[in-house]
């Protein structure tokens, strides 16, 4: 399993966020530099962004395309894109990103 992950739900459905493009970038001294990026499946989830080992101390961004999502859905949304920001300090540890999402807002935390 990959080291980092996330899970998105649309709040306004009540159910996962599928097909919600999302992509993991690392912040380097050139600037940011992308990792990966996928598509959430049927449960909302991304479980495959990195391989095992591939995960280095620093400072990450997972960036949620909530303005194509919704787009999709025909819902005019507020926010074109979700970004968040973390730290990763022990690479020995898992990283769960969840997304909470509506048209007009959303939230995180570090999940398990």
């Amino acid at each position: 399993m990959s080291p980092i992950t996330t899970h998105a739900l649309d709040t306004r459905l009540g159910c996962p966020a599928s097909n919600l493009p999302i992509s993991l970038s690392r912040r380097e001294t050139s600037g940011w530099v992308e990792l990966a990026a996928g598509i959430t499946n049927a449960d909302g989830r991304i479980t495959d962004l990195l391989n095992p080992g591939e995960l280095s101390p620093g400072t990450y961004q997972m960036r949620f395309d909530t303005g194509a999502y919704h787009q999709a859905l025909d819902v005019d949304g507020f926010y074109p894109e979700a970004l968040i920001t973390f730290e990763v300090k022990r690479v020995d540890e898992h990283y769960h990103i969840p997304l909470l999402l509506s048209p007009f807002g959303y939230s995180t935390y570090r999940g398990s």
